[in-house]
């Protein structure tokens, strides 16, 4: 199978050769990979300072890949494990060769050209045999809300016998203009998505493999849920965890829309700056309260420092998630010891959490129904009674910068309610003031002159701890 990937860097002041270094492929040596059932091959058939192409040879030995235990049979003919389109049609084969030879890339990183890892460059793919169940309305289906012109044409079965009318393969181009590492990652989750059929056991960790190509732009496809079943081999338990996960990161998806070329997402932002108070306080015994899947706790794991670390979160089935994303059944027994997963409601007293350093709720609070506010208080800064509370949640003004977001929508379908900056503080000052706490506040992510940040961010300090 075939792959092409051409650019011209029209509007980038550098030479189109420059695409190798992007690449991480010296255009001036073929280079090959062992992959499993075959091998693959990455050479430039063009490299000069106005236009530059590599191409990808995926070579695929049907034995090889029996034999590797990833063929499969067609149903009711097992020669299908020997005679098949695998060796010339693009698939998850195809996918998996170009994470390995472009990993480097697929993550955006680029040592030596940073500035044009980071830009929307010029861009031409070309797919000659691509498995389509769903035919060419599909592919655009797939691509075009992703910013590529999409030209998907039908191989017919035979030239010569018009009647015998169109194979199931396209010969698909995009054209476009993006970041190298968007269009490989678009690559990596389409072909297999297009085809709707995988050459190897699809387990949990494919969602993370999902969720990780998919960010910044799957969360808001349109077929998000058609590409996480077919990537998840139509698992029907897979694919919601995948579609959760997406939702659950909130407003990571608007904050890349909307976020200046090369930026980190809201997210993650959200995260950074949540541990850098913590490292602030010297806070050495934690607990996040709603965890989701631990994507703080995995951060904040990473701190030596910190002693002790409590996730918690009212849904088992979300524990079971951060669980597996942080592997904790692998990891050593001095990491494992720091950490503790209990279910616990924030709205309930719970003496497990009582006495810490910090307690963090990240996103939490608009989650909880306005009645049961008191409750929040009362089990957070009564019962529990930490040295210090951090909490963030968005900033409603804010929502008109997203121009995805329906005006008068939350960021979340979860959302029971979304504050201004007005109404979060003066929550946050009765609430101080009721539990002999004082608080400041700190902006999240760029601050908007007129509309202020998208996250607004509480840092609750006890008096008598000060």
């Amino acid at each position: 199978m075939f792959l092409t990937l051409g650019t011209d860097l029209t509007g980038v002041d550098a030479p189109a050769s420059d695409f190798g270094f992007l690449l991480h492929k010296n255009p001036a040596r073929p280079q090959k990979i062992e992959v499993t059932g075959g091998s693959a091959h990455v050479f430039y058939p063009e490299a000069t300072d106005e236009r530059c192409t590599a191409a990808v040879l995926l070579e695929i030995d049907p034995i090889g890949l029996v034999r590797s235990g990833r063929g499969r049979a067609a149903e009711g003919f097992t020669l299908g494990q020997y005679v098949n389109d695998r060796p010339y049609a693009a698939s998850s084969l195809l996918a998996v060769a170009l994470a390995k030879l472009f990993r480097t890339a697929m993550n955006g990183r680029c040592d030596a050209r940073p500035e044009l890892a980071a830009r929307a460059i010029p861009l031409e793919i070309h797919v000659a045999a691509l498995p389509c169940n769903g035919g060419s309305d599909l592919a655009e289906r797939l691509f075009a809300p992703l910013g590529w012109n999409v030209d998907a044409r039908p191989v017919p079965l035979d030239p010569e016998i018009p009647a015998w009318g169109d194979s199931r393969y396209v010969d698909l181009r995009l054209t476009g203009v993006l970041r190298l590492a968007d269009a490989l990652n678009h690559l990596y989750v389409m072909l297999p998505v297009l085809d709707d059929a995988k050459h190897y056991w699809v387990g949990s960790d494919e969602v993370d493999k999902l969720v990780r190509a998919g960010e910044g732009w799957l969360g808001a496809h349109p077929e998000k849920e058609l590409i996480s079943r077919r990537y998840l081999a139509h698992r029907r338990y897979l694919s919601d965890a995948a579609l959760e996960r997406l939702v659950e990161v909130d407003g990571e998806e608007l904050a890349e829309e909307s976020s200046d070329e090369g930026s980190v997402s809201l997210a993650v932002e959200r995260r950074g700056v949540v541990a850098g108070v913590l490292r602030e306080l010297g806070a050495r015994r934690i607990a996040d309260i709603g965890c989701g899947e631990g994507a703080l706790v995995g951060e904040l794991l990473k701190d030596p420092m910190i002693g002790e670390l409590i996730a918690t979160d009212v849904s088992a089935r979300a524990l079971i998630r951060a669980k597996r994303r942080l592997h904790y059944d692998d990891l050593p027994d001095r990491q494992r010891d720091r950490l503790r997963f209990l279910q616990s409601s924030v709205t309930y007293s719970d003496e497990r959490l009582a006495g810490l350093d910090a307690v963090v709720l990240m996103e939490v609070v608009e989650h909880v129904d306005p009645p049961r506010l008191p409750a929040l208080a009362h089990s957070v800064f009564r019962a529990a009674r930490p040295a210090a509370v951090v909490m963030t949640t968005p900033n409603s003004e804010y929502n008109v910068r997203f121009p995805s977001l329906p005006a008068g929508n939350f960021r979340h379908p979860d959302h029971r309610f979304e504050w201004t900056r007005r109404e979060f503080e003066s929550w946050s000052h009765e609430v101080a003031t009721r539990y002999d706490y004082s608080v400041d506040f700190r902006p999240v992510g760029p601050v908007d002159p007129e509309v202020g940040p998208p996250t607004q961010l509480a840092l609750f300090r006890r008096e008598d701890a000060r």
